[in-house]
């Protein structure tokens, strides 16, 4: 993935809370191909912990080598040719471009067969993506129920050893072009071009503004209504953990 300095991110751990789905890709190989897995997923510290149904294919993958690249691609839209021409140029020869927030997160995995380890992984996720009022218990291996069906799945954790993290959204331009075109954005409505609940401008007008505010599709307005500080449409899961 390409990143210039203009859409470089310093903190990549402010785009995971919320953003717990991702495409966990193999280097090891099935029947000559890399296997892609949509999967749920937590972050504790450098790790990523998840767990898969013991059928899936890539476990043989990661037999023949344990690197893999967690992937997730946030808020996105299509910028038209119009929009990203440059000021004083003629907007019907201009180049269209995309925004998006992406981050990679690479690492190696180890696979976790211990029951009692894989009841830890297990009870993290719930913790992470159950509703406040769940019931559930936390998962164990004194739990005759949970126990018969451990064996029916795998752990990984994957320790994260690099990350590539990317934010691209104009910071090349100038701030009234960014604003500019986040109100085109605005106006033309489209799946992506706006959060609900936020100003046109937000995430788009300085690049201190870019880094801080832009949260996989969450602005910082959205955000704090997330965290308990007001209500708005199409806000996300909080981690309860």
């Amino acid at each position: 993935m390409l990143i210039h300095p203009w859409d470089s991110v310093e903190n990549w751990r402010a785009l995971v809370p919320g953003n717990d789905f991702g495409q966990l890709i193999t280097t090891g190989e099935v029947e000559g191909w890399p296997v892609v897995v949509p999967t749920h997923f937590v972050v504790q510290g450098d790790e990523i912990l998840l767990h898969l149904a013991r059928p899936n294919p890539v476990w043989g993958a990661l037999s023949w080598d344990d690197r893999v690249v967690m992937v997730l691609i946030g808020d996105y839209t299509y910028v038209d040719a119009s929009m990203n021409a440059d000021p004083g140029t003629d907007p019907d020869l201009g180049v269209p471009t995309s925004y998006y927030t992406a981050l990679q997160l690479r690492g190696r995995a180890t696979v976790v067969d211990d029951p009692d380890e894989k009841a830890a992984i297990l009870a993290r996720q719930l913790a992470h993506f159950e509703p406040a009022d769940s019931t559930r218990i936390a998962p164990t291996t004194d739990i005759e129920s949970d126990r018969r069906q451990l064996p029916g799945i795998r752990g990984l954790r994957i320790r994260i050893e690099d990350v590539r993290a990317k934010q691209k959204y104009g910071g090349n331009k100038s701030v009234e072009e960014r604003i500019a075109i986040a109100r085109r954005l605005e106006a033309r409505g489209a799946a992506g071009d706006r959060v609900p609940g936020d100003d046109c401008s937000s995430g788009l007008g300085s690049r201190s503004e870019q880094s801080s505010t832009r949260h996989f599709g969450v602005p910082s307005a959205h955000r704090d209504r997330q965290a308990g500080r007001g209500e708005g449409p199409g806000c996300g899961r909080r981690s309860r953990a």
